[in-house]
């Protein structure tokens, strides 16, 4: 689909960042999986643009660790990750989400309580229904708006290219049951301001979710 710049200049979304949101979205989402290559021009006659703003994307995918450029086979994939790497990826995570429930549950006021309330309520609804995709968009949904509620500008980049390199571990969740719950626990501390019970539940959280992508991963 080619993309394609709004008129107003103020407005206007630089080329390489609209390549750059696609291909990431698509990585996170679980269309392009880890070992899938990547081709510049191939891309570029998708995108219906040439090939500078395609590579300047890439750039910025190595950049936040979506991609690798590999010499030896002459190209870029997107990145597989080792048990070390996913371990340091969940070490990270675990501090920085934690420290966001916290920040949330300090910070938010009745109409930030409703928003996440609303997203926890969708997941349960989705997970009711069977609707896996649904359900997944809630709870990435969940996880954003609480970051978003730490009203912290640094920790939200810092977080950013995590949830980007681990999305597509999550798109096929064998506990949607106990996510639902974890996450309407963390409701409840938010709604509470309740910081140091949210940063329990928050850290509690992404240790089931880092047992649950090691036990499922193959290395």
């Amino acid at each position: 689909m080619p993309v394609t710049e709004e008129p107003d200049a103020e407005a206007r979304v630089p080329l390489r960042d609209q390549v750059y949101g696609t291909l990431q979205a698509r990585i996170s989402d679980g269309h392009l999986r880890p070992g899938d290559r990547l081709f510049e021009q191939e891309l570029a006659a998708e995108f219906g643009v040439s090939r500078v703003p395609v590579r300047e994307a890439i750039r910025m995918l190595q950049s936040a660790g979506l991609v690798e450029v590999l010499p030896r086979r002459r190209g870029v994939f997107v990145r597989s990750l080792d048990r070390r790497q996913l371990e340091e990826l969940f070490d990270v995570r675990e501090a920085l989400e934690a420290l966001a429930a916290k920040l949330a549950a300090q910070l938010s006021d009745a109409d930030d309580v409703g928003r996440l309330g609303r997203l926890a309520a969708q997941a349960r609804a989705a997970l009711d229904s069977s609707d896996v995709d649904a359900m997944s968009e809630a709870n990435t949904a969940f996880h954003d708006e609480v970051i978003a509620l730490s009203r912290n500008e640094l920790l939200t980049s810092m977080l950013e290219p995590l949830h980007g390199r681990l999305a597509w571990l999550f798109r096929v969740n064998p506990e949607p049951e106990r996510v639902c719950a974890e996450h309407d626990e963390l409701y409840a501390a938010v709604a509470a301001g309740d910081g140091a019970r949210a940063w329990e539940v928050a850290q509690r959280h992404v240790q089931a979710s880092r047992t649950m992508v090691l036990q499922r991963m193959t290395f």
